[in-house]
């Protein structure tokens, strides 16, 4: 996963067991479209998203506070979830 102060992109599969029943891949993808509705349903905030298989790009620009808030708290799941999964979740 990469960070950029206007986005963020995962890219790739976790590896952590076969699909279907990959936990981590199904922890990140839960909280990667948790944070793509909770921006667009609880805020104003402009949002852009490309999701594919592996892939997720997210683009946003200036975030209100609400925004910010929901964008924080996705990196603290993620962040929990790299820290649980080490070899199988890399943020840049």
């Amino acid at each position: 996963m990469s960070v950029r102060k206007d986005g963020i992109t995962v890219d790739g599969h976790a590896g952590f067991a076969e699909a279907g029943k990959d936990i981590v891949c199904a922890g990140v993808s839960a909280l990667v479209q948790g944070l793509i509705r909770s921006v667009e349903s609880l805020t104003s905030d402009k949002i852009e998203y490309e999701i594919s298989p592996g892939r997720a790009d997210i683009h946003y620009g200036d975030l209100s506070e609400a925004g910010t808030l929901l964008v924080d708290s996705f990196f603290i799941g993620i962040c929990q979830i790299a820290d649980e999964f080490p070899d199988h979740v890399r943020i840049a």
